[in-house]
């Protein structure tokens, strides 16, 4: 299969992506390329990407720099002078060529342009190849909260080019194989089981056409994230709360965005087993599972105290309640769910175990 079918764009894979690529852009006849990079796509990734070219076309690169600490309005500002000095009009593209960070905010940037100039997302890291690329969800962070400030809003295409992948640290890969681990969880307990005899990227490859398929089923349904699409959040309250909390701490090491989650998989697994009834067996494998591949991370109790309280700034909280995804079992999850102040600590203390 060359392409997954989105709303209203398709996902293209391989050789097929830039066939795809370059056929839109003969036919479209931007007055403007711009092509978005960051330090690390422009030296790794934007050489071979080019190279697959073909036509006669007006580009203009903008680099920014790399990193969730980049991720705000003030690399925004910097981005939209640039494009508008560099003469960027409607008639415009943007090819944001990067991992998560850049992909959400380069969405944000072209949305947000002369109120909304074509994008197309070519996502380099494996975060971003099965998580970002299906659902429109753009944005940038505001000061330590992550995601506040953004629009969901489709990309023209995506390209998934499994190759930049082989660019990537170790650490990088294994943040993005957490999502699709949770993609399992959510949805596939038979998948879920074959993840987790995974080792290394060489098989990661072979598995993320059936992450992005997972995430477009679930995203086709639920465009705008109003009921069965919040399950894709499963792991996220509490992980996006530890990743904002480090992100934070000067003195405390930060930590990506998928080792965040795969806390949060494991915490908000205890919740499901106190909660909905989770088998403890189940609950054991995810522990087990995220705790042989992610560092486990000490937590104090004024750590766990000031992560609750950054949960109330979570995107998906509603009249002042903190509301979880949790597990009936593996592959059946429920939305909506509060969870009694009191449990939080007890599932700290299991992940400390």
């Amino acid at each position: 299969m060359d392409s997954i079918i989105s709303d209203s764009y398709a996902v293209h894979f391989n050789e097929g992506a830039f066939e795809a690529l370059n056929a839109h852009l003969s036919e479209k006849k931007y007055s403007t390329v711009f092509i978005l990079v960051d330090e690390n796509t422009h030296e790794l990734c934007f050489p071979s990407f080019m190279a697959e070219i073909n036509g006669e076309h007006n580009f203009e690169i903008i680099e920014i720099e790399s990193g969730e600490t980049n991720k705000n309005i003030d690399t925004c500002i910097g981005v939209w002078e640039a494009l508008s000095e560099l003469g960027a009009d409607r008639k415009s593209v943007m090819i944001n060529l990067g991992g998560g960070v850049l992909t959400d905010m380069g969405g944000f940037i072209a949305s947000t342009f002369k109120r909304g100039i074509d994008f197309i997302n070519v996502p380099t890291t494996l975060l971003s190849m099965v998580d970002a690329s299906v659902g429109g969800k753009t944005g940038i962070d505001l000061g330590n909260l992550k995601n506040q400030i953004g629009v969901i809003n489709q990309p023209v295409m995506v390209l998934v080019i499994p190759d930049f992948l082989d660019t990537l640290e170790e650490r990088q890969v294994q943040s993005g194989f957490a999502e699709m681990l949770k993609h399992g969880l959510i949805q596939d307990p038979l998948y879920w089981d074959t993840l987790k005899t995974v080792n290394g990227l060489k098989e990661m490859k072979d598995h993320i056409l059936t992450s992005i398929e997972i995430k477009n089923k679930v995203v086709l349904q639920d465009p705008t994230e109003q009921h069965i699409r919040k399950i894709l959040n499963y792991g996220h309250t509490l992980g996006h709360a530890i990743e904002s909390y480090l992100l934070s701490h000067d003195t405390k090491e930060m930590l990506l965005h998928g080792e965040a989650i795969a806390i949060g998989m494991i915490l908000e697994a205890f919740l499901s087993h106190k909660l909905l009834g989770l088998e403890l067996s189940s609950m054991d494998d995810i522990k087990t599972t995220f705790l042989e591949r992610y560092t486990k991370i000490d937590f104090s109790n004024e750590d766990i105290d000031n992560l609750l309280k950054l949960m109330k700034y979570d995107k998906k909280n509603s009249h002042g309640k903190v509301n979880f995804v949790l597990l009936k079992k593996i592959g059946e999850p429920v939305a909506d769910i509060e969870i009694p102040v009191e449990l939080f600590k007890q599932a700290f203390a299991y992940y400390k175990e």
